[in-house]
């Protein structure tokens, strides 16, 4: 299995970013996706999941309006769109497959992890 991260980049505060994760090696509708986020010296957190077939999402409070993640599963490619985007958006962003029945908020419901990808605000 491999996810390849990708969309990542040096951007404004205000500005937008748009975040891709091809995924291979798997059955991609059959699972459930999410990202993560990652700053320097913090730990890893939950950002936005989406349902295999993409009809539910759930996000971190924080990127609530700003942030959309969705998916197509012809192209077995998850997203993230990211507007507005803040300094403390600043993180390597990280896809991930969720195999657990829990919480889509909580790390260890995921497996397979992509190699992340750097995003950059700047005020």
């Amino acid at each position: 299995v491999q996810l390849q991260a990708s969309g990542g980049g040096l951007v404004q505060a205000g500005g937008s970013l748009r975040l891709s994760c091809a995924a291979s090696g798997l059955t991609f509708s059959d699972y459930a996706m999410g990202w993560f986020r990652q700053a320097p010296g913090k730990e890893r957190v939950f950002v936005a999941y989406i349902t295999w077939g993409g009809g539910s999402t759930y996000y971190q409070d924080s990127v609530k309006g700003r942030f959309t993640i969705s998916r197509d599963n012809d192209k077995n490619t998850v997203y993230l769109q990211m507007n507005s985007l803040k300094p403390e958006d600043t993180a390597v962003y990280y896809c991930a497959t969720k195999v657990g029945t829990g919480r889509p908020d909580v790390l260890y419901e995921y497996d397979y992890w992509g190699q992340g990808t750097q995003v950059t605000v700047s005020s």
